[in-house]
């Protein structure tokens, strides 16, 4: 095995903590993942990592030999394509992650586009509501809705989703409809939250009459979901009020099947971003991809939030 096919193996181990999640997810005997590991000892003339029985942990001069190998990759992927101005050279595998609705309403309609353009291109996407480790997962980028909060890797700003409050016909009939958060005792919520047994903090608006403040107000609800698709399914069968992005709405709205309601009374814009890994260079498929995602989403996006969110 060459040194350049080892270190690739190397740093895939380093980040997974694990010769049998890197043997998984490169496509490879744990044998091999194990001989490429020893090899680049041997060469060295140093320990790399430290195995046990329950886990692998990175010695201090594997975690230099690391920083130094990611760097070493990134230029060589980056030489490669250094003179490739033909938009079809894009080659290997990409793993995405995103929300399921962005993934089946936006990106999956334009994909064969891509595909077509980029033959040699292989991408893994996974959809789902929790969130991933982009390390430990193996993904070249994600995409996240909401605040990032505190991580430790790059994040690219797309844009915002505004939010509207949201109500079926079958709701209104039975509930009516509430003009002001004064109103909202009688009402119903239908709960978000991505780890049952957890719960929201409720109706959330930005006080128009106090630019920027953010109110919660605690309301009732009989039913909890965590995906989206379970969330919007709820509303549309009379359950009670949502709060999502206008983006995905737009076409309810038009078929009557849902109506917005206390549009002075909005949820804060969500902002949407992509995160990758913090490294000095990024594979141009990544690059690529991101791009190419970030024009797709454009139309869905505003630049920033109103004062009503």
């Amino acid at each position: 095995m060459n040194r350049i096919d080892a270190m690739q193996i190397f740093t895939r181990v380093a980040e997974l903590s694990s010769f049998t999640l890197a043997a998984d997810l490169m496509r490879l005997p744990k044998a091999t993942v194990s001989t490429a590991i020893q090899q680049l000892e041997r060469e060295l003339g140093t320990r790399l990592l430290h195995r046990t029985t329950r886990r692998v942990q990175i010695t201090q001069d594997g975690q230099l030999f690391y920083e130094r190998c990611k760097d070493l990759l990134a230029d060589l992927e980056e030489l490669q394509n250094l003179f490739c101005h033909d938009s079809t050279a894009l080659t290997g595998r990409l793993r995405v992650d995103m929300p399921s609705a962005v993934a089946s309403e936006v990106v999956l309609p334009q994909l064969p586009d891509f595909l077509q353009a980029h033959p040699a291109l292989e991408i893994e996407l996974s959809s789902s509501e929790r969130r991933v480790d982009l390390i430990r997962e193996g993904f070249d980028c994600v995409m996240r809705v909401g605040a990032l909060g505190d991580i430790s890797h790059i994040a690219r700003p797309l844009g915002y989703y505004r939010m509207v409050n949201c109500v079926s016909p079958a709701y209104l009939a039975r509930h009516g409809q509430p003009d002001h958060p004064d109103q909202l005792a009688t009402h119903r919520l239908i709960h978000y939250a991505p780890t049952l047994g957890t719960r929201d903090q409720g109706f959330e608006y930005m006080d128009p009459d106090h630019a920027g403040v953010v109110r919660y107000h605690r309301m009732k609800g009989a039913l909890t979901v965590n995906s989206s698709a379970a969330y919007y399914g709820a509303c549309l069968a009379g359950l009670g009020i949502i709060q999502v992005p206008e983006a995905g709405v737009i076409p309810a709205l038009a078929r009557e099947e849902l109506f917005e309601f206390m549009p002075r009374y909005r949820a804060a814009a969500m902002p949407v971003s992509l995160i990758y890994a913090n490294r000095r260079h990024q594979p141009r498929r990544v690059r690529v991809f991101m791009n190419w995602l970030a024009a797709l989403m454009q139309e869905r996006l505003i630049p920033a939030p109103d004062r009503a969110g």
